[in-house]
């Protein structure tokens, strides 16, 4: 008998506990110093041992809306495959493994997850699933996902992989910038895109986790080119500096200001907006340079733009910011935004901020408001113990 009293399955192959705690911790022990094109041909050796066949890796792409194949010796490579509507964009979004049958067999679909970032999908064909064999390909697929992520900062290939289009030098230098793209613990998710994906320059945004505190920004470089995203990363690296030595956001204000003036001069800028949620409490502090007022999604409804008093953008010299306060619901979502999203058109139509539909009274933002709240219809509501799930909306 199998360990722990457990028959080998009767297709022949022991997939219980025991085996694949072994199984998992051998995968370990091989890829720590194995070179990054390998590491697929292993994780197709060690899926074979439990069964399955037809092994292939699925990344995001840099759009957000394919999952692309990872070329590798013994993986599946097919056409990649959309997020929206395809079994292996459900597992990607839900992140759940989903199962499709064929024939005698079963397709499965497994999310790819380092911690809470969704890396892609991972899919492998059975004879048969039970189980035990959800389990370890569950405990297998968030393996790949912490491999991929680890050999994927001294290596090109994922990035060739995921990248479908030619990328502009400016969004090269920003991309490496952002932290993982979500985020999701019990009492808060977070959520950004870069878009045009490819073509990214100076808007950038970074958050980070510590302790109670959510720390967010979200800036906007004049420009459009290598300029600004040479400006960004000045004003990314500003903001996390004085962030790590524990300031508070009048003082953040004031380093990001020094430090873009005395680099750029007094002719440039960045607007920025810097958010600290309480994420035990609720409670919300932000200041405003510049930018774009942030809108307040309750009961999947837009309820409130989170105006304030602003001061001058990063650059200009402006005066000590006044913190901002307001107390969230469990269940809120903020949603920030740079103007260029607002101000995207097509040649010869309306700006999207204010689409015909919309009276005039409503705002820059009334066309973004009409596209959040029927999003929010069709989406899931936010967990009851959510205290603020930040979505960062970047043109």
């Amino acid at each position: 008998m199998a360990e722990g009293g457990r028959k080998p399955s009767v297709f022949g192959v022991d997939r219980s506990e025991g085996f694949g705690e072994r199984l998992l911790g051998v995968l370990l022990d091989r890829a720590h110093e194995m070179p990054p094109q390998l590491i697929a041909p292993l994780v197709a050796e060690e899926v074979a041992r439990v069964g399955g066949r037809d092994l292939s890796i699925l990344l995001q792409d840099y759009e957000q809306t394919m999952l692309v194949p990872l070329p590798g010796r013994r993986l599946v490579v097919g056409d990649p495959e959309p997020v929206e509507g395809s079994p292996a964009g459900e597992s990607f979004l839900s992140r759940n493994t989903v199962e499709v049958p064929q024939g005698g067999s079963v397709r499965m679909y497994l999310p790819l997850l380092d911690g809470s970032d969704q890396i892609g999908a991972m899919a492998v064909t059975l004879d048969g699933v039970d189980d035990d064999d959800r389990r370890l390909l569950r405990r297998l697929a968030g393996l790949v996902a912490d491999m991929i992520v680890t050999k994927d900062s001294y290596t090109d290939l994922l990035f060739q992989a995921r990248r479908r289009a030619p990328m502009s030098l400016a969004a090269e230098i920003q991309w490496p910038l952002l932290p993982p793209l979500s985020m999701t613990v019990p009492q808060v998710e977070v959520a950004g895109i870069l878009e045009p994906a490819y073509k990214a320059a100076g808007d950038s945004f970074d958050y980070a986790l510590n302790g109670d505190i959510l720390h967010v920004a979200m800036i906007d470089a004049m420009g459009h080119g290598l300029d600004a995203a040479t400006m960004a990363t000045v004003a990314i690296g500003a903001y996390r500096h004085t962030r790590r030595a524990d300031t508070g956001l009048s003082q953040v204000y004031a380093f990001m200001d020094r430090a873009i003036n005395e680099q750029f001069g007094h002719e440039h800028f960045v607007t920025a907006q810097m958010m600290c949620p309480n994420i035990a409490t609720g409670r919300l502090q932000w200041v405003n340079a510049g930018h774009p007022a942030p809108l307040l999604i309750r009961d999947r409804a837009v309820v409130d733009r989170l105006d304030s008093p602003t001061t001058l953008p990063v650059g200009f010299g402006g005066e000590q910011p006044e913190v901002s306060e307001r107390l969230l619901q469990p269940g809120d979502r903020l949603l920030c935004f740079t103007d260029g999203l607002i101000e995207e058109h097509q040649a010869g139509g309306d700006q999207f901020g204010s689409v015909n539909c919309c009276p005039p009274a409503a705002g820059p933002t009334a066309g973004l408001i009409e596209v959040t709240v029927g999003r929010s219809a069709a989406a899931p509501a936010a967990p009851a113990d959510t205290g603020a799930a930040a979505r960062a909306v970047k043109p």
